[in-house]
């Protein structure tokens, strides 16, 4: 069998970032997001921001990463890639100047023909119809919508307006609001307007004295309005879907809603079980600004942008859920246990099935050889990605170590490497004229040794990557059989750059002995048109997973908690709920009884 456990398990690159919203100080930090996946001759294929490539794959399991020609637009945003004909069309964003596309019949090794455009635009996602009509849609911004306009099938130009087909709409839509779990409400506009007066004093300006267009857009800098971004659109039996990220990348919430048409170009309405994408918790939250597509075998996948956004708003990574349309035509993704081991079979396949195995390491013991202040090893078990056990030297004697507490038998443990780089200058030049970056092109390397003992002091080798010539910083040991094991530990560890190691989780899946938790006792209520409260009555778990939807068989929604109380910001104003949430521990999942929220 073959697994996954996002995030994606790739050469993620370095990016030094001049950016003016942060104060115009050097950044570095790694980047993949916006991603576009596509099934092309029997492959797959995955373009993604910052990469300076393509991923490809056999089985969605394994990916290499392929270097792109130079001229292409490889740093532009959002890149978005479709398959028409024998072709496979590409474009990506850009901002004030006309956007081209571009197509091959190689994607890896080109050329990639030019088709001259007429007009920016950002976050594109280009659509060919049954009919072999072509539709683009695009729009990154919280003052403006995803708009949608159909192309010429030759010259790929616009035929008639661009239509505004998605606005952000936080007053009733629970899940636009941005902040940390939807914790911030939108501005009035005497808000707005008294922080803009504010602005201009500080710079000493008038309105009239800015740039076109800065005005609003400064406004909208405090309205605290989501941004409305990253269309994709698919069909399925006759129906229309268009995606759309919302309410920022930087954000726990950030997700996937989706509204449905008969029409490629609208009248569009919010689906029912919207957002379709949502991954608010769990060690590696974040699920937005994504694409789906279907397999080779008939099954259904999203694959999306996930949050670190420690060092920079955009150190992101990428992961790939289960998809699939209900009987009623619901578009659903599967983030129950998204970043947990997940068996891929090539067959059509459950969408709801549940991990192969569970968490075994959540707070366990651990120790290390040093560590820096407020770094200690135990954050490297706290199942947070932005929290890491960081060495005080990058000497390779330097040692990272749990104790599971007694015997277990591991079949997955996940090496999670957080970044903190200092003192490196970028081997090139940085280029844009706005936010000024370059974009590692050395390949760099990440290396390791992970020992286990049963006793603490008899040691063998369970993988040996001392020598490694890869740079893969959420790297993944399997052993299907399992493996007997109590302590795990870390050594001989070499990163990027020499700096000192830093790991965000040290991860352990497997089955253990003993039983499920019992069925978990649970209060939800509404407490406003887009909140509920959820308080658990804690049982024998390492953890809960609320779970909520429009109909009893439709909890599509989830989030992952350790503690038993949660407020929950995603809901739609006016629509009627049913909540159920299940509890876990290391040796299995125990549904809860599904009621409707008062």
């Amino acid at each position: 069998m073959k697994y996954i456990c996002n995030p994606v398990n790739i050469n993620y690159r370095f990016q030094f970032n001049m950016d003016p919203r942060k104060g115009g100080i050097l950044q570095i930090d790694r980047e993949a997001a916006d991603p576009s996946m596509i099934m092309y001759h029997g492959r797959y294929y995955v373009f993604a921001s910052m990469t300076l490539g393509v991923w490809v794959s056999d089985d969605l399991v394994n990916w290499e990463n392929h270097r792109l020609p130079e001229d292409l637009p490889l740093y532009d945003y959002a890149p978005d890639v479709r398959v028409m004909g024998d072709y496979v069309y590409f474009c990506a964003s850009g901002r004030t100047e006309a956007c081209d596309h571009y197509r091959t019949k190689d994607v890896l090794n080109g050329p990639y023909e030019k088709i001259p455009g007429n007009f920016p635009f950002w976050d594109p996602n280009m659509f060919i119809d049954d009919d072999g009509r072509i539709y683009f849609y695009w729009g990154c911004s919280n003052t403006t919508p995803i708009w949608g306009t159909e192309l010429d099938p030759q010259t790929l130009l616009p035929i008639g307006e661009k239509q505004a087909l998605i606005e952000g709409d936080p007053h009733h839509i629970g899940y636009e609001r941005v902040g940390e779990d939807h914790s911030v409400a939108p501005a009035s506009e005497e808000e707005i307007e008294m922080k803009f007066q504010g602005f201009l004093k500080r710079t000493g300006a008038t309105e009239d004295q800015l740039p076109p267009g800065v005005a609003p857009m400064i406004r909208g800098m405090f309205s605290n309005m989501p941004y409305i971004e990253g269309a994709w659109m698919d069909k399925h039996n006759g129906k229309y879907y268009l995606q759309y990220a919302s309410p920022g990348t930087q954000y726990n919430v950030y997700g996937d809603g989706c509204y449905v048409s008969d029409s490629p170009l609208g009248p569009f309405v919010l689906a029912d079980n919207a957002p379709f994408s949502y991954k608010p918790g769990g060690f590696l939250p974040g699920a937005g600004h994504g694409s789906s597509m279907e397999d080779r075998n008939a099954n259904w996948w999203h694959i999306a942008t996930m949050r670190i956004s420690v060092h920079h708003d955009f150190e992101r990574r990428v992961g790939v859920f289960p998809a699939g349309f209900d009987a009623d035509g619901d578009f659903f993704c599967n983030q129950r246990y998204g970043d947990w081991p997940l068996e891929v079979e090539e067959a059509q396949m459950d969408p709801w099935r549940g991990p192969a195995w569970y968490l075994l390491s959540y707070n366990k013991k651990m120790t290390a050889s040093s560590c820096m202040e407020g770094n200690e090893p135990e954050k490297a078990a706290d199942e947070n990605v932005q929290t890491w056990w960081r060495a005080a030297s990058a000497d390779r004697k330097e040692w990272l170590q749990m104790d599971l507490g007694k015997e277990y038998t591991v079949n997955m443990v996940q090496v999670n490497f957080a970044d903190v780089v200092e003192g490196v200058e970028p081997a090139g030049e940085l280029v844009g004229s706005d936010s000024r970056r370059y974009i590692e092109e050395r390949d760099l390397k990440t290396q390791w040794k992970l020992l286990g003992s049963l006793d603490g002091e008899n040691w063998f080798t369970i993988e040996d990557k001392s020598a490694a010539e890869t740079d893969l910083t959420h790297d993944q040991v399997l052993r299907e059989e399992g493996i007997k094991v109590r302590y795990l530990c870390l050594t001989d560890i070499a990163v990027a750059y020499g700096m000192k190691p830093c790991v965000s989780g040290l991860r352990v899946f497997g089955i253990a002995e003993g039983e499920a938790p019992e069925v978990p006792e649970f209060s939800a209520k509404r407490v406003g048109p887009m909140n509920m409260d959820v308080e658990i009555a804690p049982v024998d778990a390492v953890g809960y997973n609320i779970l909520w939807g429009s109909a009893p068989d439709k909890l599509y929604h989830s989030y992952m908690v350790f503690g038993t109380q949660k407020n929950v910001g995603a809901l739609v104003e006016g629509r009627e709920y049913y909540v159920r949430v299940d509890a876990f521990n290391e040796s299995g999942i125990t549904k809860g009884k599904c009621v409707k929220l008062a």
